[in-house]
């Protein structure tokens, strides 16, 4: 038993290739920013000489994945996920477990445990805000590193969590290198919306998630139509909250202003960010807000609350706009939309400096130089 794990933090702390285990809600072949991130930090694992095992909760069964990773078929439920991650434990070595949400983390601290391998545990944003259940919290205090994705979440997270400050560190999200500047004009005429000042959200509409700040835009569209702002509000996201703001845009008399795409395909993505004038998105409960990065990185000016995780992408109103909760939102826009624009080639610069690919690779190799430090 001594030697195995002598062997393991050799490996660790030697060049040798090391063999990562990714326990995570997502990751090639699904959908939002959990699931982003997870294949952003697999994917730098690889680049820092890692081969990782990805085993999902969700995912499409035939997902394209890059080489140096695997990824399992996600399992039915709850049981079948925990037998097949101790089943893929047993038969394959392992290092490295990498938590990719707060809510595997008793699941990951016991392969951890029975693999003699050193854990990760990755925090987003609103499940790791409030203290968690006992089982949760003690096994992310057993981690040898917590990772969040912004400022705010690290607080959160020392706020419950009896971790040394150095064991949490802040690895934020990245942009996508399609995310550039360029013409968006062919969408914006095929829409319908040329001479229109258009507002962009992209974010789910869910009924749990109505922190997003959807209803905070409708409702501030009666005051900047009425200030001469030939607005069209574009929404690009799904769930099962639309009807309801469908149903409250027609009460605030704005229903022709605004039109909901649904989810979209990439390349739509990127342009719908070009066409817009602005990227607004209120949210009061972001543990980032990738959005606001994909936004800025194709140039387009971005808008959000100073408030949680928000602050980071927006770089504290440096990279993109912010105002507090109870500021007039309608006054924030008009601002916006009467100041100049910025340059579209230099505001994606700054963002992809920043929070690029680049960036963001280094940071987990630092992140990883941690973890062979600790071994």
């Amino acid at each position: 038993m001594v030697a195995d794990r002598a062997r393991r933090l050799r490996r660790l702390s030697s060049s040798t290739q090391m063999h990562c285990l990714a326990l995570v809600t997502d990751a090639y072949g699904g959908r939002g920013g959990i699931a982003q991130y997870n294949r952003d930090f697999c994917g730098a694992l690889v680049e820092n000489g890692a081969s990782v095992t990805v085993v999902p909760r969700h995912a499409p069964p035939h997902a394209e994945l890059p080489a140096g990773i695997k990824q399992t078929a996600a399992p039915g439920g709850k049981i079948a996920y925990v037998l097949l991650a101790l089943r893929v434990a047993l038969r394959e070595p392992i290092d490295v477990v990498f938590c990719g949400h707060l809510h595997l983390a008793p699941l990951a601290w016991l392969v951890a445990r029975v693999k003699r391998a050193r854990l990760i545990v990755q925090t987003h944003g609103i499940e790791a805000w409030a203290r968690p259940s006992r089982i949760r919290r003690l096994s992310t205090e057993r981690a040898n590193l917590v990772l969040a994705v912004s400022r705010f979440t690290r607080g959160r997270v020392l706020a419950w969590a009896a971790l040394p400050p150095e064991r949490a560190v802040v690895v934020p999200d990245t942009v996508q290198g399609i995310f550039t500047p360029g013409d968006g004009s062919e969408l914006r005429t095929r829409l319908g919306l040329d001479g229109k000042v258009v507002l962009l959200t992209v974010g789910r509409m869910d009924a749990r998630e109505r922190y997003k700040g959807h209803d905070r835009v409708i409702a501030a569209l009666p005051a900047l139509l009425a200030h001469g702002h030939h607005v069209a509000y574009i929404v690009i996201g799904e769930g099962n909250d639309r009807a309801r703001l469908a149903e409250l845009s027609g009460k605030q008399g704005v229903a022709n202003q605004v039109r909901f795409l649904g989810a979209v395909d990439t390349k739509t993505l990127v342009e719908a960010y070009r066409m817009a004038d602005l990227f607004v998105m209120p949210s009061t409960g972001e543990g980032f807000g990738i959005a606001f990065l994909e936004a800025m990185a194709c140039g387009t000016p971005a808008l959000g609350l100073a408030v949680a995780g928000a602050r980071d992408p927006l770089a504290d109103g440096e990279l993109g706009a912010s105002i507090v909760k109870n500021d007039d939102l309608a006054a924030g826009i008009s601002s916006l939309l009467q100041a100049t624009k910025p340059d579209p080639a230099q505001l994606s610069a700054s963002a992809t400096t920043r929070f690029g690919r680049r960036a963001f690779a280094a940071q987990v190799s630092m992140a990883i130089e941690r973890l062979r430090e600790a071994a």
